[in-house]
This record gives C-alpha cells, structure tokens and sequence, in this order.
C-alpha cells in the first residue's frame, strides 16, 4: 500500500533533504507558524514592518547564515533556500528583510569587504545589531544599472558621493547602506553610515504591495566617505550583479514557500465550502485547479533544489538563476491569483492569505529582474546573442 503523499510536497522532495537541512527547515517552519504568520495580516493592514522580529530571527541564526564566522551560522545555500522558503510562507516582506541583510549587504562585506570592514559589520549584522540596505536601482535605471547616474570622486584620501537610489529594502531603517557608484576608477562598492552628513532616507508610503516591509529612497548630497569605507575587491558592474545573484537565488526557493501557503488555504476553504450540495472540492473544475497548483510547487522545489546543489558545488550560472527565479516566481503568482479567485468574494479578505500574497508577489516578480530580464538572459544564452536594448 502506498503512503499518503503531503500535499505540499508530492514528490517528496523533503526526503532529498540532509538531517542538518531537515533541522533548518523544521525551525524556521516552526518559528513562522508560531510568531510569524499571526502578526503579518495586521502589519500588512497597518503597513508596517514589525521590528521586533529582528532580533528572533537573528537569534536563529538567519542573518547572513551562509557565511562562514564572523558569528554567522554558515550554513550551506539548499539551507538557505529553506530558510527562505519558509519565511516567504509567512510574509515577503520578512523574507525581503533577509534577503537585504544576507544576500545584499553582508554578502558584499564578506566577499569584496577588508578584513576591517568584516570584523566591524558581520558580527553586529549577524546580530541584528546593525541593519543594512542596498543601493543599486535608480528611478531612471531600472532594470539597466549601466544608466547609474550616483557618482564618486576622489577628494584627498576620501571619496564625495552624490546621487539617488529608489525602491530600497530597509532604507529606513538601516545603520549602513552598501551604495553602488560610478567613479573614474569603475563601478565602485560604499558602505554608507546613516549619521554621514549629507546623506538622507525617505519613506515610500501608501503601497500596496510589501507592506509589512520599509521601503524608500535614498539620497546622497555631497556625502564625504572615506576611503577606509570603499569595499576594495571589486571595481566593476560584477559587484552588485553577484549581489543580485545570490538575492535571486533566495527568491527562487521564497516564493514557493507563498505559493504553498496559497495552496494549503484554498485545500481547506474548498472541502469545507458547500455550493449546489456538494464541497467545492468535489467538483472536477477545482480539483485540475488544485492539480494545477500542485504541479507548478512540485516543479519549483524540483527546480530550487538542483539550483541549490549546483550552487553548493560552487558551478552555479547567472543564467541559471535566471531559469528558476523566471519559472519559480511565474509559478507563484499564478497560483496566488488563481486562489484569490477559487475564494470568490471572500479572497479579497486579508483574513484569506492568498490577497496577501498576491500583492506581494506583483512586487517579487518584479524586483531582483524582472520576468522580461530574466527571459532575456535565458534567450542570450540559448543563441550567444545580446538582445538587451
């Protein structure tokens, strides 16, 4: 006789996991499920992002997990994907603040940082002592970060830093922000103290997506930063397109963790919705739809979980990010939409998650490349062809 199969996970792909994976994945579940996942409908209402969660999940270890010291858990990457995953099935917007923390700000420290700039930030970051945010796109950029108008020059043994950046995670609230520039010497990489004069943060209000989440704009006013503030490793575009990288990466494990939550919600709302006398989950309609949603997961962990063990391998590609945060990310905001819709009236109700979700996601497909970048980079590699402007 055949075992009864989870729903949230048809092909078992959890059996693929190592014990220490299985351990992360059973945590951070658990920590959702119990002080996460009751706050997200009214921070989401409120639209506001509840700090306090800060400095939890920095006690379990989420903050910057796959780095190795600097008090960071170093965790391997399919970790880090469940860590993700399991976050986003709470809120994109806590997994966002993660993601910053980890993939943005701490991943750049670590890999283009001094050992000086390392031992200051990581630990503290680590923590949840220190906040960080990224600053690459700019209300005229976009999806081009070649167009980058923010610009350095050097001014004896400091640098001055004038621009803007739009659509930051965490601008807010951040002690540091890792701001990218143009200078004579190439793209270079600044870690940018809030209390530096000149420099400036704004909220941007009334969205209506990732609203449990800071976002904002940055704005750089002839900001003095000293050299010893310069990461010193990298002096070209490389530096903040590895940054998306690993960013995108943690998408692509995120979203699936929304979806499941979208799926789990309309499984329970169709067996016990009775409509012309019988459950809706009776009836063929909801069943392929259900079926539907079903599939798109299975093929996203599948997918998650190879790009995981590549990426632990140390042969992870660009474009293979691309594949997964393309397919993943369409995936979920599929089935978000699709269960908003089996709800009926009722799912344009917060007290439904798939709403939430929904919204969120409109901003998750978008940001860290756009599905048209991502298709693009998949098609460069396919035909040895740049297609891009």
């Amino acid at each position: 006789m055949s075992t009864k199969l989870d729903p949230m996970d048809l092909f078992d792909v959890r059996s693929e996991l190592a014990e220490d994976e299985v351990m992360v994945k059973n945590t951070v579940a658990r920590y959702v499920d119990d002080k996460v996942i009751p706050l997200m409908r009214e921070a989401f209402e409120k639209h506001e992002f509840p700090r306090h969660l800060i400095g939890e999940v920095a006690e379990l270890g989420l903050l910057g997990s796959s780095i190795e010291g600097y008090d960071c858990a170093g965790l391997n990457s399919v970790s880090y994907g469940l860590i993700c995953q399991e976050l986003e099935r709470g809120d994109s917007g806590l997994r966002s603040f993660v993601s910053v923390q980890s993939s943005l700000v701490m991943f750049p420290i670590h890999a283009y940082g001094s050992e000086e700039q390392k031992q200051r930030w990581l630990p503290a970051m680590a923590r949840g002592e220190a906040i960080g945010c990224f600053g690459l796109t700019e209300s005229q950029g976009g999806s081009d970060p070649s167009n980058m108008k923010t610009h350095a020059k050097r001014d004896g043994d400091d640098w001055i830093l004038n621009g803007s950046k739009m659509w930051i995670t965490n601008a807010t609230i951040a002690d540091a922000a890792i701001v990218w520039a143009n200078t004579d010497e190439g793209v270079k990489g600044f870690i940018v103290e809030k209390d530096m004069p000149g420099f400036d943060s704004q909220e941007i209000k009334n969205k209506f997506s990732l609203r449990a989440s800071v976002t904002g704009a940055l704005f750089f006013n002839n900001v003095r930063v000293p050299e010893a503030s310069v990461l010193p490793g990298v002096s070209s575009l490389k530096g903040p397109l590895s940054c998306l990288t690993q960013a995108r990466y943690g998408i692509t494990w995120g979203v699936i963790g929304a979806a499941q939550a979208c799926l789990n919600e309309v499984l329970h709302y169709t067996r016990d919705r009775i409509l012309f006398g019988r459950p809706l989950a009776n009836t063929q309609t909801i069943q392929i739809r259900l079926a539907e949603m079903s599939r798109h997961i299975t093929t996203a962990q599948l997918l998650a979980l190879r790009l995981g063990r590549i990426k632990d391998k140390g042969d992870l590609s660009p474009t293979q990010v691309s594949m997964a945060k393309w397919n993943n990310c369409r995936s979920a905001i599929d089935i978000a939409r699709d269960a908003r819709d089996i709800l009926g009236g009722a799912g344009i109700s917060a007290e439904y998650v798939p709403i939430r979700h929904m919204l969120n996601l409109e901003s998750v497909i978008t940001y860290e490349g756009t599905e048209t970048v991502h298709q693009l980079v998949v098609g460069k590699e396919l035909t040895g062809v740049n297609a891009f402007g």
